[in-house]
């Protein structure tokens, strides 16, 4: 079955983990929660895909895996907090992983966190339709007014209960 697609499927880079999302990577996501057990850990490593065929996964998802293709993973349904936990499992920190997904070194990954993230600029749309924010309406002065006084009345009360 396709997936249904959403107004925010436009932003470039990003695989929003919705409930399709969900319901799709289930067999992604409970595999990369096997992974916190030791046992689990030393099972997959031994033989990973053998180990695999314990969860319901499509073929795409299970090369993805193989792969470590994170970010195919994503858009297969995996959750970002769990398959990072397959990262973990291959002796990776988180930092390791969201350099490998965006295609930066670590540093470099670090450096533009550190710096506020990513421009907005030409990472909005993938198809250059992009909303424009809608404008509040403009209180008239008079109910401005009342909701000043209202505010107040507030205030003063409460401090009188001190």
């Amino acid at each position: 079955m396709a997936r249904e697609q959403h107004d925010y499927d436009d932003i470039p880079g990003t695989y929003v983990f919705d409930q399709d999302r969900s319901r799709q990577g289930f067999g992604i996501n409970m595999f990369c929660m096997s992974l916190m057990k030791d046992d689990n850990r030393k099972a997959f490593k031994a033989n990973e895909a053998e180990y695999l065929k314990k969860f319901n996964l499509t073929p795409e998802q299970a090369d993805a895996i193989l792969k470590r293709d994170y970010n195919r993973m994503l858009e297969l349904g995996g959750n970002i907090y769990f398959t990072a936990k397959l990262g973990a499992t291959d002796g990776h920190s988180f930092r390791h992983l969201a350099a490998v997904m965006t295609g930066s070194s670590q540093d470099d990954y670090a450096n533009m966190m550190l710096a506020g993230g990513r421009s907005v600029e030409g990472n909005r749309s993938k198809s250059g339709k992009v909303a424009k924010p809608a404008k509040a309406a403009k209180k008239p002065a008079k109910a401005k007014a009342k909701a000043k006084a209202k505010a107040k009345t507030r205030s003063k009360s409460r401090s009188k209960r001190g």
